[in-house]
C-alpha cells in the first residue's frame, strides 16, 4: 500500500482518533481501552484498529490483559501499538531525507559536529524568538509537543520527574549518524527551551525515544 493511501485510511474521523489514542499511550492498548477512550462502541473500535493494522500504521498482538495466567486467567484479548515504520507523502515527490543523509555524511566525514552543534543551537533560539526561556516542565511541553516530540512526564523513584519524548523528528537520520544527529538535535533543544533557564535539556539515550531529556535545573543557590 503506497503511504498516501496509508494516510487517506485515517480521513474517517473515529479511526483517526484511535490511532492517535494508541499512539500517544507509548504502550500495548486492548480494544476495549481504546473504545472507551474515544466513546466508541467496542465492536466498531475492534473494526477501525484491525483497518489501521491493516494498513500497517498500528502493529497488534495478543496478550492477558488480566496480567494472570493459567487456569481461569481468560482468553488473551487483541492489543495495538503504534507501527515504527514511517510515512510520508509530498506532492510532487520530493526526497529531502536522501539530502538529508548526504549532508549527514558529508558533516561526519569533515569532522564539523562542533560546527552543526552551534547551527542547531541558533536555530532553536531563532525558533523562541523574543520569548523566555521555558518557565517549568509543563511549558517545556508544550513547546516539544508542538515541535512534534511527543512529550510524556516519567518519574523514577526518589527522583524528579523528567520529561521524555516518544518521537525523534530526525530518526531516519539519526539512525545512520547518532552522535552526530543526536548532537545537533541536543543543541536545538538547548536553544529552544533556553539553555540558562529552568529546565535543562540533556543526553539519555533510551530505545525507541528521543535520545534528550529535559529536567528542571538546579538554581546556583541551591549547590552546595
Amino acid at each position: 500500500m503506497k503511504d498516501i493511501d496509508v494516510i487517506a485510511v485515517l480521513q474517517d474521523p473515529v479511526r483517526h482518533r484511535l490511532y492517535e489514542y494508541v499512539a500517544a499511550q507509548g504502550r500495548e492498548v486492548g480494544r476495549n481501552e481504546a473504545a472507551e477512550a474515544v466513546g466508541v462502541a467496542r465492536t466498531l473500535a475492534a473494526h477501525h484498529l484491525d483497518k489501521l493494522a491493516e494498513a500497517g500504521l498500528l502493529e497488534s498482538g495478543s496478550r492477558r490483559l488480566t496480567g494472570r495466567s493459567g487456569p481461569g486467567a481468560g482468553r488473551p484479548a487483541k492489543v495495538y501499538t503504534r507501527a515504527r515504520a514511517e510515512r510520508s507523502v509530498s506532492l510532487p515527490a520530493r526526497d529531502y531525507r536522501t539530502a538529508a543523509e548526504l549532508l549527514a555524511e558529508a558533516a561526519e566525514q569533515a569532522g564539523l559536529d562542533a560546527e552543526l552543534c552551534a547551527a542547531g543551537r541558533r536555530r532553536g533560539e531563532a525558533l523562541r524568538g523574543p520569548a523566555a526561556p521555558c518557565a517549568g516542565l509543563e511549558e517545556a511541553m508544550e513547546v516539544l509537543a508542538a515541535r512534534g516530540y511527543e512529550p510524556y512526564l516519567a518519574y523514577a523513584e526518589a527522583a524528579a520527574p523528567v520529561v521524555r519524548m516518544r518521537n525523534c523528528p530526525f530518526h531516519a537520520v539519526a539512525e545512520g549518524f547518532p552522535p552526530l544527529v543526536c548532537g545537533m538535535n541536543l543543541a536545538l533543544l538547548e536553544g529552544l527551551l533556553g539553555a540558562d533557564g529552568p529546565v535543562r535539556a540533556r543526553m539519555d539515550a533510551r530505545p525507541g525515544e528521543c535520545c534528550v531529556v529535559v529536567e528542571e535545573q538546579l538554581s546556583k543557590n541551591n549547590i552546595h
